[in-house]
């Protein structure tokens, strides 16, 4: 028996007047989810707990049963192993961006115009420098994106950024977070690193030639996100699962890296609005027949709630809707539990996460179905799962196909 995982992320919502009172996803036509709903169990996820606004990273973790509150420790190790850097325990990782500064110190950019080309080329110029004894490893995202690890004794991860978030304003120290020594010594080497990664990338021909063509300058580092690289589980050790990830965006394939899943790569797989949705599920189906669990994310309906689009994002949900039309039992030729949710709730009319629960299907051939016809917000609270955890569902997931071990005798 296999264990499909799929995850719209930002899924959950609020009732929007523009949609007749209804949530995106309680607006759009998705007659393969709500079929999926009428055969399953229905219920609402806190995935972090009640009243708790995940991150996704915190949220990620939860969902695979691993408890955010013991093992995360910034966003940064995540990222870092989603682009490929390698992490190992001890190390401190961190997000960071290309920006544009101007000769009075001032951000007039944090992204460089978006760039989009010539990264790795800047990279090349730091990856391997040492800073008082500290390796410094860099890797090139996507974008304007980058990931930084600082590798050597004495390091914390308890230091603020250098990034307001905002243009106009000159960077911010680097300051402790605590009075340790590892600390002090981190915000030391972070401030020599982009100093004179400053005076580097201003020199470079690079840099030079995309002033002269009018293009905004990739001339310094913002970094935010510190994490020191934690020991996690490793979630196929942990449920005796064959396991693939299936994900576009470098974070959620961090974790996935980071607890053992297999990552399946391909470059149309872009973690936005725009990704090949088919292709996605061509690969996830394929995947069932070598892997135990497959877990497939989707990012665009994130991207929706954020720019504040309900209408698109109900439009994108019945995209993914129409591609899971394969895996319906009706449809597919093994023992297939089909667990389907968000990792939070993006509602249109924050433009940002809340702590509101998520709806969540669990289908097993079997299950103790309940009288739930449709899949959305306001149906799930009607399911016999009713409200639970995140770090409950690989239980409940193991439980229908037939893994679950007694507890006593």
């Amino acid at each position: 028996m296999k264990l499909l995982f799929i995850v719209l992320d930002g899924l959950g919502d609020r009732p929007i007047d523009e949609l007749g009172g209804k949530t995106p996803l309680e607006y759009a036509n998705t007659p393969n989810m709500d079929k999926l709903a009428s055969l399953g169990m229905n219920g609402l996820l806190h995935v972090i707990g009640p009243g708790i606004t995940p991150g996704s990273d915190t949220a990620h973790l939860a969902l695979f049963g691993v408890d955010p509150f013991e093992y995360y420790t910034g966003r940064g190790p995540f990222e870092a192993a989603g682009i490929g850097l390698e992490v190992k325990e001890g190390d401190v990782a961190f997000r960071t961006n290309f920006a544009t500064i101007n000769n009075n110190g001032i951000i007039t950019d944090r992204r460089a115009g978006r760039i989009r080309e010539g990264t790795e080329e800047l990279v090349a110029l730091f990856n391997g420098m040492e800073i008082d004894g500290i390796k410094i490893l860099l890797k090139a995202g996507t974008e304007h994106r980058a990931a930084l690890v600082l590798r050597g004794e004495g390091l914390s991860d308890k230091v603020s950024e250098n990034d307001p978030h905002v243009e106009g304003k000159e960077p911010l120290e680097f300051k402790t977070l605590d009075n340790s020594y590892e600390a002090k010594k981190t915000a030391e080497v972070l401030t020599k690193f982009v100093l004179k990664a400053k005076s580097i990338l201003s020199e470079t021909d690079f840099n030079k030639k995309r002033k002269e063509d009018g293009l905004l300058q990739a001339n310094y580092f913002l970094i935010r996100g510190a994490g020191q690289v934690p020991k996690l589980p490793n979630f196929e050790k942990e449920y005796c699962l064959e396991t693939a990830c299936i994900a576009g965006g470098g974070l959620y394939k961090g974790v996935g890296r980071m607890l053992g899943m297999h990552i399946i790569e391909d470059s149309r797989l872009t973690g936005g609005t725009n990704t090949d949705l088919k292709v996605k599920f061509d690969i996830t189906y394929k995947a069932l027949q070598d892997y135990d669990f497959v877990f497939t994310h989707i990012k665009g309906t994130d991207n929706f709630s954020h720019d504040g689009k309900p209408v698109e994002k109900a439009k994108f949900i019945e995209m993914v809707d129409k591609e899971m039309k394969r895996f319906l039992p009706d449809n597919i030729e093994r023992d297939l539990v089909i667990m389907v949710t968000g990792d939070h709730s993006s509602p249109c009319s924050f433009k940002d996460h809340s702590a509101d629960p998520v709806p969540i299907i669990v289908y097993s051939k079997d299950c103790r179905k309940d009288d739930v016809e449709k899949f959305g917000e306001t149906y799930a609270a009607r399911g016999n799962l009713g409200h639970l955890m995140g770090k409950d569902i690989m239980g409940i997931a193991l439980n229908e196909m037939r893994l679950v071990h007694k507890f006593g005798s």
